[in-house]
């Protein structure tokens, strides 16, 4: 039962290989065998890579197998389609365009399993992009921001060098005034005297004013402040809006993207391996010798050949032969006076009937 199966997964017609030895269904079986194994592994690897893609199982499972069934049905039909020649290069040539699809083949059949392989190492790859992608989001966030946070930041400075600078002021003022009273300064004399009370109301009047601009600009700078906290807190809104996104860059693409970062002698084996097995159908048949079964199918086709091209013969020298048949037969008639006379009666009522209606139609018109 399971060499009839593998039998069937070669393509070969069972009818002729039954009639065959042992050692050749056994030949075919194995090379049926390598179709189904390769099948199931394009299967295998298409589920993987569709899980990437999809992130649902049952999904990943149903185009898997709708894809291994599909890889199935190419190789049986490029090993069932190579026909055994009498010269090697003759059936290499025929099977060149075989060799190149079954290398696509082994490219998309062992990309998947690469990815599955090398999970790890491309999930480090993947970490680190997503790291700098996390810092390059920032960057360009914080070019959002940052202009109008330094213009606000700037602000709050000028404010406060205001207030400083006017605290400056009226402490000037102040050691002005009592200096004048304790006569080391102005006029240098002791008490409290009119200068002295001139530059003590200058300072009151100058402290007043400075007590209004710190109330003034203390308002100011809570305002900027807090428009400063805003800002800063959209920015964190921004980073944790779009920081899923980066967290989400894992899909095929990138993985196969990481893949690439890797070195690539370890894939380039992978893919020597699935090339091996997804060409060795292909090589086996080629390689191995004409046998009982490719004798018998040559001559159940050759035999098929010429039945058709007698067929076609049969039938052209019928033809010939009924068209002369007909010549000669409408020859004889068109000699017999009879069939002469009654054509000449028919013409002659014909050509009377014209007549009349030609007459008729004419005396409408007038």
């Amino acid at each position: 039962m399971l060499q009839r199966f593998f039998i069937f997964c070669s393509g070969a017609d069972t009818d002729i290989l039954e009639d065959c030895s042992s050692g050749e269904q056994t030949k075919y079986a194995g090379i049926g065998a390598t179709v189904f194994f390769t099948a199931v592994m394009a299967a295998i690897a298409g589920s993987y890579a569709l899980f990437t893609v999809f992130d649902n199982l049952v999904t990943a499972i149903f185009f898997g197998l709708i894809w291994g069934l599909l890889i199935f049905n190419l190789d049986r039909f490029i090993v069932s389609t190579i026909k055994k020649r009498d010269n090697f290069f003759d059936e290499l040539i025929q099977a060149s365009p075989r060799i190149l699809l079954a290398v696509i083949i082994a490219v998309v059949i062992s990309k998947p399993l690469e990815l599955k392989i090398f999970e790890k190492e491309i999930n480090q790859v993947l970490l680190e992009e997503k790291n700098d992608l996390t810092l390059e989001n920032k960057d360009q966030l914080a070019l959002q921001y940052t202009p109008t946070i330094e213009a606000l930041t700037a602000e709050i400075a000028a404010l406060k060098e205001e207030i400083n600078t006017k605290e400056a002021e009226v402490n000037g003022l102040y050691d002005v005034y009592i200096s004048e009273a304790e006569g080391t300064a102005g006029t240098e004399k002791l008490g409290k005297g009119p200068v002295y009370k001139e530059k003590r109301e200058k300072h009151d009047a100058e402290l007043t004013a400075l007590n209004s601009l710190k109330e003034t600009n203390n308002a100011k700078i809570e305002a900027t402040e807090a428009q400063i906290a805003t800002l800063a807190a959209d920015y964190q809104d921004k980073v944790a809006e779009t920081q899923p996104i980066i967290d989400g860059f894992d899909g095929l693409m990138a993985r196969v993207n990481a893949l690439g970062k890797l070195p690539w002698l370890p894939s380039f084996f992978i893919f020597l391996l699935f090339l091996a097995i997804e060409t060795s159908p292909i090589i086996a048949k080629l390689l191995s010798p004409k046998g009982a079964y490719d004798l018998k199918l040559a001559e159940q086709e050759g035999a098929l050949k010429s039945w058709v091209t007698q067929q076609k013969d049969q039938r052209d020298v019928l033809v010939t032969t009924d068209r002369e048949v007909n010549n000669r037969v409408y020859a004889d008639i068109a000699e017999e006076q009879e069939l002469y006379d009654y054509k000449r009666k028919i013409a002659r009522e014909l050509m009377q009937d014209q007549a009349n209606a030609f007459y008729k139609k004419q005396k409408g018109v007038l």
